[in-house]
């Protein structure tokens, strides 16, 4: 029988029922079920999370064969159970509710008004379980004229503004980019756990749980953070900088004799030191350069004297005498560089965790480190269906003969875990 919850985590005792997929919602159930919460993740029979089969790269089983484990979804469904119940059916449904009744949170990311339809939206649940907490995630909310839009990461950092700052400007060759990983999604799914703990604060005092309205879009435009300031502030749209500040000069990428490092000065202390290490001290003393607002102002003319004098030694010599010189300073480490890093390590943002297929999985830590109740790694990211029989007999006290027939039906899949050819990629 699989470990429902920490004992000892700062959630423990909560249930969550975690209807999303993708990546927002399940990074949010994530770190609650990190934090001890029991997360009952619902995937459809025979497919599951959609992410399942977006690879490669894939989980290798100890044979070296490709399983359906992608890395995708290896990123953020650890510590969970999968439940594989076909929704589309009544008795799918009835089950759900049944669920729903028991559960303190419920996450959801479907289309609004798909979940309505099957009632299991908050308005009906709420009549059973009155102290349900119920997390909706959208594209753009259940209001407003886009409400009934589907939302995607990559849509969203267009339309909430972050792709138009991010990259090189036109005349350096540079066009709008979207980030390097769905941070919309990660980013939603962050505030969606931080509401979800709020209005579990609201209920211990009150017994009401409550609807909670998130999306992709809001949070979005949320981080735009001292940008859209700025833009409120002044009315000015602000462009493209490639790795530059937007308010803070030097800080960004510069040429070493052999590769690029990053300078990032936050006040005029730290760049009299620049200047001095450079020996080129007259920087310092120029009144172009000497305040940052200065620098920002004259950024065209500064950077490129910069540029002049780092691509006289390597980044690594650079880094060392900027470090001693108490200037922040340091590499662009790739990921190869990231996860053997020893700063790293020692924080424990690599982590091991033992998987039926491939027998163990590396993957990333959490960076929540709380005294008192740290997070823990009980269980890597479940196999489809692996915990249906489980969670529905402890929470539900089906018997093996109704799970049977469920599964007969196809209402259910209750996966096997121990069969490597059933999760063998195709």
């Amino acid at each position: 029988m699989s470990q429902p919850t920490s004992a000892s985590g700062a959630l423990s005792g909560l249930v969550v029922l975690d209807l999303s997929r993708i990546l927002a919602g399940p990074t949010c159930s994530q770190v609650l079920g990190d934090l001890g919460a029991e997360i009952i993740k619902i995937e459809r029979p025979g497919r599951g999370d959609d992410t399942r089969g977006w690879g490669p790269p894939f989980l290798k089983d100890t044979d070296g064969n490709e399983t359906a484990e992608s890395a995708y979804y290896l990123s953020s469904n650890r510590n969970k159970s999968s439940v594989a119940i076909d929704l589309a059916s009544a008795d799918g449904q009835k089950l759900i509710a049944d669920l729903a009744a028991r559960a303190d949170i419920l996450l959801e990311n479907f289309k609004v008004g798909d979940l309505k339809r099957r009632g299991l939206d908050y308005d009906t649940l709420r009549k059973i379980n009155p102290g349900l907490i119920y997390c909706s995630i959208t594209g753009f909310g259940q209001t407003g004229p886009y409400a009934h839009r589907a939302g995607y990461d990559f849509l969203i950092q267009g339309m909430g503004g972050i792709m138009s700052l991010t990259g090189f400007p036109d005349d350096e060759g540079g066009t709008e980019t979207k980030c390097g990983v769905g941070i919309a999604d990660v980013m939603c799914g962050m505030y969606a756990a931080v509401s979800i703990l709020a209005a579990l604060n609201h209920r211990n005092g009150s017994g009401e749980g409550q609807h909670i309205d998130i999306s992709l879009l809001d949070a979005q435009v949320s981080w735009l953070i001292n940008q859209g300031a700025g833009y409120l502030v002044s009315g000015d749209v602000p462009g493209r900088l490639g790795n530059g500040h937007p308010t803070i000069v030097p800080y960004e990428t510069f040429p070493a004799s052999d590769q690029s490092f990053i300078i990032a000065v936050g006040n005029d202390t730290q760049f009299r030191k620049f200047c001095e290490v450079a020996g080129a001290p007259e920087l310092a003393d120029d009144p172009l350069y000497a305040r940052n607002a200065d620098r920002v102002r004259n950024r065209k003319q500064l950077v490129p004297l910069i540029r002049r004098l780092t691509i006289e030694r390597t980044a690594a010599e650079w880094i060392a005498l900027l470090q001693a010189a108490s200037v922040p300073c340091g590499p662009v480490n790739d990921l190869g560089q990231v996860f053997s890093d020893p700063h790293i390590l020692e924080r424990n943002m690599r982590i091991t965790l033992p998987h039926p297929l491939s027998g163990s999985v590396d993957l990333i830590g959490s960076p929540i480190n709380l005294e008192k109740t740290p997070v823990s790694y009980d269980r890597a990211p479940p196999m489809l269906g692996a915990d249906t029989a489980d969670v529905l007999q402890r929470h539900l006290g089906l018997t093996e003969e109704a799970l049977k027939d469920l599964c007969a039906k196809g209402i259910l899949d209750l996966g096997n875990s121990s069969d490597k050819k059933d999760q063998t990629a195709k």
